[in-house]
């Protein structure tokens, strides 16, 4: 078992057993509260059947048990009711509950509810009826349940929280790593490329071949620098992300195959943003060629700025394969594609850097399988 396999097993397996664990404790204490319950009914009824005798009793007889049956009864509240529905007797009952008559009623309507009445047979046709409530104790108990399952819920939350915050630590530890190492493996060819059109410029060479190579070597450096830039803060800076994305159009567009038919529509004023424009344009890259990828080569891309009061909005929209409702989100996870070899991490890293680094938004806008696919990215105005 790999060492996420074997994580994901872990979190797994506490939260089940957690969820396992609440379960049985729930089942026991449903199980104890109906027994304390009917403990307590059995209490009432012998109760009861003192009040009926004491009721009975000639006047010479012995009333030490009945009265000490009677009187000790200390926890569960009583309202003693005749069969016209008259408070005739109380006890256990907080005074000032009894001290106000539409209180006492609603009261009575309450415990009427939690259990069900003791008929008392006094005799001669006289009915009387004896209401109870749950017993402090019980009362308590009817809640422990609920408690003892925000707890649980708390804890799991807790575990799968720790877990899924170890986890993206990780990953961006990864991710900083991978980029930085990548950065600093390209910049050695990259100085050694840099000495060599100097010593091209000095020979008898055609001078836009050394152009040329100029500007794939600019290219190379603004690449370094995007990935020196992963795993450390970026300086945004106020930019016109009109002007930011027709950079990125214009030079993917020389760069693309003469069968994508390219096309973009902007507003004709300027839209400020706070902005990194070396990451923007790694992001714009990364979304095109996605959706050159998705056209296997053919097909239309257009590239669309809208904005609103507070936003400014852009979209790229393909004539591709489409995506699938259900993983408009997951196509953002690393490792997550549609390539035979490829590796997953341009949508994701896309992510991260509107998201994260540029505070933004971005999302699948809408796709349609066999028809096309249109990504939005949401950013801030300045």
């Amino acid at each position: 078992m790999s060492i996420p396999d074997e994580r994901s097993f872990n979190r797994w397996f506490i939260i089940i057993s957690c969820l396992v664990v609440i379960v049985l404790v729930l089942w026991n204490t449903s199980i104890f509260f109906q027994r304390l319950k009917e403990d307590e009914r059995a209490k009432m009824n012998i109760w009861a059947k003192a009040q009926e005798e004491l009721s009975n009793a000639p006047e010479d007889a012995d009333l030490d048990l009945i009265l000490e049956i009677l009187n000790n009864n200390t926890t569960i509240p009583i309202i003693h009711t005749n069969e016209f529905g008259e408070v005739a007797y109380t006890t256990n009952i907080d005074p000032l509950i009894l001290d106000d008559e539409e209180r006492t009623r609603e009261y009575l309507e309450d415990i009427k509810d939690e259990n069900d009445p003791i008929i008392l047979d006094l005799g001669d046709g006289q009915i009387q009826y004896i209401y109870y409530g749950n017993s402090p104790a019980l009362t308590k108990l009817k809640y422990y349940p609920i408690g003892l399952t925000l707890i649980g819920f708390l804890f799991i939350g807790v575990v799968y929280f720790f877990y899924t915050t170890t986890k993206s630590s990780e990953q961006n530890k990864l991710w900083a790593g991978m980029a930085k190492e990548t950065a600093h493996q390209i910049g050695t060819p990259l100085s050694s490329l840099i000495g060599w059109t100097e010593l091209l410029k000095s020979e008898n060479i055609n001078p836009s071949y050394v152009i040329e190579m100029e500007k794939d070597i600019d290219r190379l450096k603004t690449i370094t620098e995007r990935f020196s830039k992963i795993g450390s803060s970026p300086n945004l800076k106020e930019t016109d992300i009109v002007e930011a994305t027709r950079e990125s159009y214009e030079y993917l567009k020389t760069r693309s195959s003469d069968l994508i038919d390219f096309s973009i529509k902007t507003p004709k004023q300027p839209i400020n943003v706070m902005l990194n424009e070396q990451l923007y344009s790694w992001t714009i890259e990364n979304l095109v060629k996605n959706a050159i990828d998705a056209m296997r080569g053919k097909g239309a891309l257009s590239v669309e700025i809208k904005h609103d009061l507070k936003q400014a909005h852009i979209y790229i929209t393909d004539t591709g394969k489409g995506i699938d409702k259900n993983k408009f989100r997951l196509i953002f996870e690393p490792g997550e594609t549609t390539k035979k070899r490829g590796w997953g991490l341009g949508l994701s890293l896309a992510k991260r850097i509107i998201e994260e680094y540029h505070r933004g938004k971005i999302k699948v806008a809408k796709s349609e399988i066999g028809k096309g696919s249109t990504f939005q990215i949401s950013l801030k105005k300045s």
